[in-house]
C-alpha cells in the first residue's frame, strides 16, 4: 500500500504519468500480454514504456496493491500466477458476494442505473469478438458489468472488496480464461436475464441468476487453467 508520504512526495507529472504506465501495465497483464509467472524489472519497463524509475516505482505499487504483481525475496518483483487452490478460492468468493450484489441491486437500483445497465450490454453486443463467439472483453469501470451491478448494490463494503481490493484479479482470470466454445454468447444471455430480474424487483431470483453465473464461469475458467498447467506437471513428474 503506497504511504502518504510517498502521496505527498509525488508531483503531479509523476503521478500523472505513473497512472498512464499503471493503465498500460494493468491491461497488459489482465489480456496476458505479461504473463502469469513472468519476471518484471524496473530497467525493463523503464526502457518498453519509455519512462523514468520515479513514476514506474509508482505503478508498480499500484499494480502490488492491486494484487497484479508479487515481489518474492531474493528474486524480484513477478506477475501474479494464482494456484488452483486460490483460483478456487477467488471465485468461491465471487459467487458469494456478487450474488449478494445482484439481490441488493434488485432492491435499490434506480430506472436510471438500470438503463445504464442496459447500455453497457448494447455496447457490448456490437463488439467484434463477442459477435464472432471468440471472447467477451469488458473494459474495466464504467463497461464492464459485473462493476456496474456492484455499484447498484449501493453498498460501501461491497463496493471496497469488489470494485476495488479484489477487482483486478477477478478481472485478470476473467478475461484470459473464461472465453471458450460457446461460453462467450452464454455469458451474454445470462447478463440480460440477471438485468430483467434487477429491473423487476426480483431480489431472490436475481441472486439466483448471478449465483448460476459465476459458477458457470467457475467450471469453466478451471477447466481451461488446468490445461494450462498441465505442461508444467507432466515437466515435473519427469
Amino acid at each position: 500500500m503506497t504511504s502518504v508520504a510517498t502521496e505527498q512526495a509525488a508531483t503531479p507529472e509523476v503521478r500523472t504519468l505513473a497512472e498512464r504506465v499503471f493503465n498500460q501495465l494493468q491491461d497488459a497483464i489482465v489480456r496476458g500480454e505479461l504473463a502469469p509467472g513472468s519476471k518484471i524489472t524496473e530497467p525493463g519497463l523503464s526502457r518498453a514504456y519509455g519512462i523514468s524509475r520515479g513514476p514506474l516505482r509508482e505503478a508498480m505499487r499500484r499494480l502490488e496493491s492491486h494484487r497484479l504483481i508479487q515481489r518474492v525475496p531474493h528474486v524480484g518483483a513477478r506477475v501474479v500466477q494464482l494456484s488452483m487452490k486460490e483460483l478456487l478460492e477467488l471465485f468461491d468468493l465471487r459467487e458469494a458476494l456478487e450474488s449478494m450484489a445482484a439481490r441488493l441491486a434488485a432492491e435499490h437500483m434506480t430506472p436510471e442505473e438500470i438503463a445504464g445497465l442496459r447500455e453497457v450490454l448494447s455496447v457490448h453486443e456490437r463488439q467484434a469478438d463477442l459477435r464472432r463467439g471468440e471472447a467477451y472483453y469488458q473494459r474495466e469501470g464504467d463497461l464492464d458489468f459485473h462493476y456496474q451491478i456492484v455499484l447498484g448494490s449501493h453498498n460501501k463494503m461491497l463496493m471496497g472488496l469488489l470494485c476495488d481490493d479484489l477487482y483486478y484479479l477477478v478481472r485478470l482470470y476473467r478475461t484470459q480464461f473464461s472465453a471458450s466454445g460457446t461460453r462467450p454468447q452464454r455469458a451474454f444471455v445470462e447478463h440480460h436475464r440477471i438485468v430483467d430480474a434487477i429491473e423487476a424487483g426480483d431480489a431472490e431470483l436475481a441472486e439466483l441468476l448471478m449465483r448460476r453465473h459465476v459458477s458457470a464461469s467457475r467450471a469453466n475458467v478451471v477447466e481451461r487453467y488446468a490445461a494450462t498447467l498441465e505442461p508444467q506437471d507432466s515437466e515435473t513428474s519427469r
